[in-house]
């Protein structure tokens, strides 16, 4: 198994941390991980990502070039990472937020009102998470215990 993602939206969105929880879960479920957040000056209000890597093998390197998982929480994100998907790859669309259509045929495209689904549930700050529970839905990456317990930590 060797999954490599990549999860991306503005500053404030809680992608940064998403990654976090996701690659902590990966851990917990016994798999090799490379969590390598974007931080800097576009962090507050302009396009934040990170990438995670999951492998049940060593990892050789932390750089993702072509994710097979995207993850895209805003409307710059989608400009500018929907293009490096892996062919044959996942796209996961905050289309709460991502107006754009997606014009590739080569990527199989989730879309989700992220931010509705977050409000129903009680905090608008929670999307990250509810996006969690979408890829979770559609790629268990990781057990379902870990996952939670990721999430408790």
């Amino acid at each position: 198994m060797h999954h490599e993602l990549i999860i991306a939206g503005f500053g404030g969105q809680g992608v940064i941390l998403a990654g976090q929880i996701l690659a902590w879960a990966a851990n917990l479920d016994g798999n090799y991980v490379v969590w390598s957040p974007s931080y800097g000056p576009e962090t507050r209000g302009g396009t934040a990502y990170c990438t995670v890597i999951i492998s049940s093998e060593p990892i050789g390197s932390p750089v993702v070039a072509q994710p097979d998982i995207g993850i895209i929480m805003g409307e710059p994100s989608f400009v500018r990472f929907v293009p490096q998907i892996r062919p044959g790859g996942l796209v996961l669309l905050n289309r709460s937020i991502v107006k754009s259509p997606v014009t590739r045929t080569d990527v199989t495209v989730r879309e989700f009102e992220v931010n509705r689904i977050a409000e129903k549930v009680g905090d608008a700050r929670s999307a990250n998470v509810v996006m969690l529970g979408m890829l979770f839905g559609l790629v268990p990456l990781v057990g379902e215990g870990h996952l939670q317990a990721a999430l408790r930590e």
